[in-house]
């Protein structure tokens, strides 16, 4: 039978990232939806294409932005506080909410344009707009998984062990 011990060490390890991606997909899953229900209703009003991406990518961002929020609060609200104070940590607080401030931004930009990019072009090629929505989703996600990971390994966003947090 095999160990689950790499595993339990790479999650040990990884924690922070680990769930930091989890929040990501969660979030992303249901604005994944969002988005394709938003760009099929619009395209009953209007055939603008470029107005249906836009209006997919907002009605993602509305459902995505709040449900990451809610589960990295969920995942964090204990980490930053001293285990024998009891005090919190507000330094540490302020430096890692600037750091997920960048590393979300910098990714969300490229995200945008890649979601608005491509969903232009699929409705071009007369694809249904809820397709398009969740294709060109899948591709900016893409982009911003692979960018947002990048970026937060760089900054140092992700810690390695509760020991180097408090």
């Amino acid at each position: 039978m095999a160990s689950i011990e790499p595993l339990d060490k790479f999650l040990n390890r990884y924690r922070d990232m680990v769930f930091f991606n989890k929040n990501l997909i969660i979030a992303g899953v249901a604005g994944f939806f969002s988005g394709a229900l938003g760009a099929q209703l619009y395209s009953r009003y209007d055939n603008n294409s470029l107005v249906n991406a836009i209006v997919a990518l907002l009605s993602e961002y509305s459902v995505d932005i709040p449900f990451f929020a809610i589960a990295f609060y969920v995942d964090n609200r204990f980490r930053y506080h001293d285990p024998i104070t009891g005090k919190k940590n507000t330094a540490l607080i302020k430096q890692d909410i600037k750091k997920l401030v960048i590393a979300i931004s910098a990714s969300e930009a490229f995200y945008a344009v890649t979601k608005i990019f491509t969903h232009y072009q699929f409705l071009h090629y007369a694809i249904e707009p809820y397709q398009a929505a969740m294709a060109s989703s899948l591709i900016a996600w893409t982009v911003f998984i692979v960018l947002v990971n990048v970026i937060g390994k760089r900054i140092n966003l992700f810690h390695k062990s509760e020991s180097e947090r408090i």
